[in-house]
């Protein structure tokens, strides 16, 4: 947190003059107006600007799945083309896979400390240009003497991630702020369920792409598939097309009103804004309007101790930082490695009557539809699951549910995993189990870790306290990376996946005694679940100091 020494201005006004604190008889009125806005927030009807609003957030999430998800069949197509007996070392895969969590990690924690100091509008967009930028980059990278195209693709995907991390906190507060109360759930779902059309987004290029090059690959020297070089490129650049189109919708969204009035303690731009868009679904902003600063709890480090001081917050901020660690271990430890899994168990593999470049074909080809099928059997169903209850059963029963779910299932994969890999019939068993886990992750846990800290804690550390949830959360995808890598082929190629499954149940036992920490937050305002008393929450200055306006 940091300390502000200088009030920061409004993002409505740049007024140079010096207003005094306004006196206890209006700042009374000023914390009346300020419910009353609020008031109107909770209450509005489901409008034109809340659609925006899921489908400006959403699109980034999009964009983030198909980036982080892509390389899941992009690798292979890579190792292909540079890697050593065309396959990547474990190294080599390990850091295209990782790099995007690492860089996820710190972008959460950087951005969502951000928007909770200068802004979630200023923030907004910014997130989205690395991202552009980045994944461009991969798509142009090339490989020379003085540097490995390996190095340069991790280095890039590791820029990326911090895009990505950014999105999480940003999106997430954005969308929870402008909500109204009975929807609020729904909206955050729909925004986050825009990674599984991300998902299957990548899946669908990867075939089309595939199909596309097939008569160019056959015809490859199978010592050089030249071809597969541009196939790959055009999968991985793709991915900023969406986000392209989305930009300036970002950067024009106007602030929220909870951080105008509570943050930056403007209550007249704040309800001049609510009543803009609720109405019009536009807001005004006056650059002569003076501003009436009233004194407010300010994001501090002594402030920021002092909250979590208290257990009831404190447990709340790691029941959701663990639940999201323990379900990111087996979401990412399956989701970035899906095509090997669906290798090891035999699904889709090339005839082994089949040579040279045929090969080649028919394995990316089968990775890609191996891919699609378990994305829209088990990923797609699960979040629109969520976005069906998630406002009528609520957010803790659901995050329940699903760690139970997961932990019978993978205990049945991991502890059934030869006898389920038998038979051709046992493997369509173990193919529509592993598509259940898919779908109880989304209809569970995975969606749930990304609404509760986008609600539960109040405005000047909401941002922040999502972000260091968030980024528990990229830990264990990181760790799950690591350890898949590292594990995966002891005894064998592929051997260790039983046990890795195995693992992955004991994390879904522990995310159930995570899960009894937090809240549930469904049908309550925002200002309710902050934990602190909203009656006099703005208050006036006993020293009837004058307040200092900086523009920003």
């Amino acid at each position: 947190m940091t300390t502000f020494v200088n009030d920061k201005i409004s993002t409505s006004s740049s007024d140079g003059q010096i207003p005094t604190l306004p006196k206890g008889q209006t700042v009374v009125a000023l914390d009346e107006k300020r419910r009353a806005a609020l008031q109107e927030v909770d209450t509005a009807k489901f409008s034109w600007f809340h659609l925006k609003i899921c489908l400006v957030a959403g699109v980034g999430f999009f964009t983030d799945a198909y980036d982080i998800f892509a390389i899941n069949i992009a690798s292979t197509m890579i190792g292909y083309v540079y890697g050593h007996g065309q396959k990547l070392a474990p190294h080599q895969d390990l850091g295209l896979k990782v790099a995007t969590p690492v860089g996820t990690l710190i972008g959460q924690l950087l951005f969502g400390w951000l928007a909770d100091v200068v802004g979630r509008k200023r923030m907004y967009g910014i997130e989205l240009m690395i991202i552009i930028v980045a994944t461009f980059a991969q798509a142009i990278s090339g490989h020379a003497e003085a540097i490995s195209i390996i190095g340069a693709l991790v280095v890039w995907r590791g820029i990326m991630g911090i895009g990505i991390g950014g999105d999480y906190p940003l999106s997430a507060v954005i969308t929870s702020e402008f909500a109204s109360t009975h929807i609020r759930g729904r909206m955050m779902t729909a925004v986050f369920a825009n990674q599984g059309w991300g998902q299957l987004s990548a899946a669908i290029v990867a075939i089309v792409v595939t199909r596309a090059f097939k008569t160019s690959l056959l015809a490859d020297d199978p010592t050089n598939l030249r071809h597969v070089d541009f196939m790959w490129r055009i999968l991985i650049g793709l991915g900023c097309v969406p986000g392209v189109i989305a930009l300036y919708f970002r950067l024009t969204i106007p602030e929220t009103p909870r951080f105008t009035m509570d943050i930056e303690r403007n209550v007249n731009q704040a309800t001049q804004d609510v009543d803009n868009f609720l109405t019009t679904g536009t807001y005004y902003v006056d650059p002569d309007a003076k501003v009436e600063r009233v004194q407010a709890p300010k994001a501090t480090w002594a402030d920021f101790s002092s909250y979590y001081s208290r257990w009831e917050n404190l447990k709340l901020l790691i029941g959701t930082s663990y639940s999201w660690f323990a379900l990111d271990i087996a979401f990412y430890g399956l989701g970035l490695n899906t095509g090997i899994i669906l290798q090891a168990i035999g699904f889709g593999s090339p005839d082994k009557s089949l040579t040279g470049t045929a090969k080649v074909y028919q394995n990316l080809h089968n990775i890609s539809v191996g891919n699609l099928i378990v994305i829209v059997a088990g990923l797609i169903p699960g979040y629109w699951a969520t976005f069906l209850l998630v406002d009528s059963w609520g957010r803790k029963p659901i995050q329940m549910m699903g760690f139970v779910a997961l932990t019978i299932l993978f205990c049945v994969l991991g502890f059934g995993y030869d006898k389920l890999t038998a038979t051709p019939a046992a493997i369509k068993g173990f193919t529509f189990l592993y598509c259940l886990t898919n779908f109880f992750q989304n209809f569970g846990p995975n969606t749930t870790t990304f609404i509760v800290p986008g609600e539960a804690f109040p405005t000047r550390y909401r941002s922040t306290s999502h972000g260091i949830s968030a980024a528990s959360g990229k830990l264990g995808a990181i760790v799950a990376q690591v350890g898949f890598s590292q594990l995966v082929n002891i005894g064998g190629p592929n051997k260790f996946v039983k046990h890795l499954l195995e693992i992955f149940a004991f994390f879904m036992l522990t995310g159930i005694l995570s899960t009894l920490l937090i809240v549930e937050t469904k049908g309550k305002t925002l200002e309710d679940l902050s934990n602190e008393d909203q009656h006099g929450f703005i208050k006036p200055n006993p020293k009837n100091e004058t307040a200092q306006i900086s523009t920003v």
